[in-house]
């Protein structure tokens, strides 16, 4: 005589679900199970739009939906570094082609846009925000940088007074980013090889400056801090072959000092910067090799190269923006070149495992942010 097995309520519940999700069907479950995501913009002149991916625990991504911003690209490179803030449940984007910024809220794996307003100078290119204060940096025109405070909810609303601008006209911006207090503004310019540094009033928002400093290589461009509040630049080195290179700095009141001078990538074109959540790794997008260059970065701040031909990833064709997933156990590379986005697994050593990423998106997409 067959026995019947007797499960409690919940008991019979849980495996239900566990035959449910057994085999192909438990793997696709758990390969896409994760909230993380990854978003880039369309740049397009018609209509810009967030291009969002929602991505798996094990890295790979699949295609979640556009969203557009209610501005327009340009179609076309920016020559920077963070078109694409993630902030917790917030999203900001620039809209290159309609001088504007927009704003979206994050809703499980969807977006939702909150606001759209004038970046108050002309093409937006990069922006960073830090708590309730965010900055936009417009690369067109004089150039300057301006404030806005961004509420809860991703509201904007311009800061009076805030903008600020560059050392100079036409000095070709990449990016402008908060450290990690919220009291210093940095920019990078491209075309003086120049860092300029704003000091930021933390109860108002409003920055001064700039106090311009050289930078120890030729075209800084993307950067990002570490732990300890070390500032990691990339040097183009105007687009030299196997020129490229990486410094570091400390960042004390105004004054920048050098720590490592222009640390070799042996590759063309370092342009884009990512730093781990721990602070020991950083990376460089090498555009025009194709690569990405790690850095372990010591306490001090100086940086030694973890591979000794520079090559600690291959991308797609022409990489450029980089971002790191929460925890930074995965990066993922836009590459221009071939419109793909490259994906690797980070191991403890700082080493990448590639882990296939997506292709077919826009030309002229630009900035990239996961979680």
């Amino acid at each position: 005589m067959t026995k019947l097995l007797m499960l409690p309520r919940w008991g019979a519940l849980t495996l239900v679900l566990a035959l449910a999700l057994s085999g192909a069907g438990a793997a696709d479950a758990m390969a896409h199970s994760s909230r993380g995501a990854v978003y880039t913009l369309t740049n397009g002149t018609a209509g810009n739009a967030v291009k969002a991916f929602q991505r798996g625990n094990d890295g790979t991504l699949t295609a979640a939906g556009e969203y557009a911003t209610g501005g327009a690209g340009t179609g076309g490179g920016l020559g920077n570094q963070g078109a694409v803030a993630l902030d917790g449940k917030r999203l900001f984007a620039v809209n290159a082609g309609s001088d504007s910024i927009s704003s979206f809220k994050v809703k499980h794996n969807r977006l939702e846009l909150v606001d759209v307003e004038s970046s108050r100078g002309d093409q937006p290119i990069s922006l960073t925000v830090h708590h309730e204060v965010l900055y936009v940096l417009n690369a067109g025109g004089a150039g300057n940088i301006s404030g806005f405070h961004a509420s809860r909810k991703g509201e904007l609303s311009p800061l009076a007074g805030s903008a600020r601008p560059l050392s100079g006209a036409g000095v070709g911006p990449a990016q402008v980013a908060f450290d990690p207090e919220g009291e210093t503004l940095v920019v990078t310019e491209k075309n003086t090889n120049l860092i300029d540094l704003y000091e930021v009033d933390r109860r108002t928002g409003l920055a001064a400056g700039p106090d311009s400093h050289p930078s120890a290589g030729m075209t800084p461009f993307g950067f990002g801090f570490d732990r300890r509040d070390h500032l990691i630049v990339s040097e183009a080195f105007g687009g030299g072959a196997d020129a490229s290179a990486v410094s570091s700095y400390e960042v004390d009141d105004g004054d920048l000092d050098l720590i490592t001078a222009s640390a070799k990538t042996t590759e063309t074109a370092a342009c884009w910067i990512v730093v781990t959540d721990d602070g020991r790794y950083t990376y460089t997008t090498n555009t025009g090799s194709a690569s990405i260059s790690g850095y372990r970065i010591g306490r001090s701040g100086r940086l030694t190269l973890l591979d000794a031909d520079g090559r600690t990833g291959a991308t797609g064709a022409g990489p450029i923006d980089m971002a790191l997933s929460d925890r930074s156990r995965f990066l993922y590379s836009l590459n221009s070149g071939d419109d793909s986005i490259s994906a690797f697994r980070l191991a403890a050593d700082g080493s990448l495992a590639p882990v296939g990423g997506v292709s077919g998106l826009p030309d002229g997409a630009t900035g990239l942010a996961a979680r």
